[in-house]
């Protein structure tokens, strides 16, 4: 769980949405402030989200110097201090228009998107709820042109636990199918998990798995939170991430993930304010 030295963990991986971000979709000043305190200790954060590169923009600062971040479900390895992708391991168009045939056999009513590192394409189908600037729309046949870092599969009106099931049995193993919010299920790259890119970046830092203390709430967050030494459920978690998570942390509206690392880390909570 810790290193021989100090006692603590040495990489602090944390999940975003429902986790270290609050229902408002901000971060709290007193959690900004302990990851600060973390960085400034030479402490690694690393953020691990499904989010898209075009929703981080806002989130960089909070990173700080020894700033690498896991973007689209492990897909994307993104380097903060120089803004740019270190890394893309995505969905080719032949092997991606293959998973779209197999799960519209399955789904009829779906629609799809894919995600690249430029942006969003969708086809006629595909629900926008985020009304993401310059998105693309049209036959995916035709948007799919390059690395697509996910598919993403949606159906607003079917019931949500037999849609996956369906769009999973569809994906089989040639792809990784995960979720995070009913009514979408995301597409990854065979082997393509938050995990398996936060182990990369672990080892790369020379950073064992029991030496990493991780938070998710949702079951795209479970591979992670099973590979890492210590693994924190937000009390707001699904139920098969709390059953999995070795601790239970406070949830995301009561700054959850910076109360733990606070307590862990014998950083003062509520931190002080800055001096003006």
């Amino acid at each position: 769980m810790t290193d021989a030295v100090s006692g603590l963990p040495r990489l602090v991986a944390t999940d975003l949405d429902g986790t270290l971000v609050r229902s408002d979709e901000t971060v709290s000043p007193e959690s900004a402030r302990v990851l600060a305190e973390l960085d400034r200790r030479g402490i690694p954060v690393v953020f691990v989200t499904a989010r898209p590169l075009r929703w981080m923009d806002e989130l960089w600062s909070m990173v700080g110097a020894h700033g690498l971040a896991v973007v689209s479900n492990g897909a994307i390895l993104y380097d903060v201090t120089r803004r740019e992708v270190r890394e893309v391991v995505g969905i080719d168009r032949e092997a991606g228009l293959r998973l779209v045939e197999a799960i519209a056999r399955a789904v009829p009513t779906a629609g799809f998107a894919i995600e690249r590192v430029d942006g969003l394409r969708q086809d006629e189908r595909f629900v926008d709820i985020h009304r993401a600037d310059g998105a693309l729309r049209g036959a995916l046949a035709d948007l799919w042109d390059t690395t697509a870092v996910k598919l993403l599969v949606q159906d607003l009106e079917a019931d949500p636990h037999i849609f996956r099931e369906a769009v999973v049995s569809a994906v089989g193993d040639n792809a990784v199918a995960t979720w995070s919010v009913d009514h979408l299920v995301e597409i990854s790259a065979p082997g393509i998990t938050k995990a398996a890119t936060l182990a990369r970046v672990a080892a790369g830092l020379g950073v064992d798995a029991a030496d990493v203390i991780a938070f998710g709430d949702m079951p795209n967050d479970l591979a992670m939170l099973g590979w890492a030494g210590t693994s924190y459920a937000m009390a707001n978690a699904h139920p098969d991430v709390l059953a999995l998570a070795d601790h239970v942390a406070p949830a995301n509206d009561d700054h959850g993930v910076a109360r733990v690392l606070a307590d862990v880390f014998s950083v003062n909570w509520p931190p002080p304010p800055p001096i003006c």
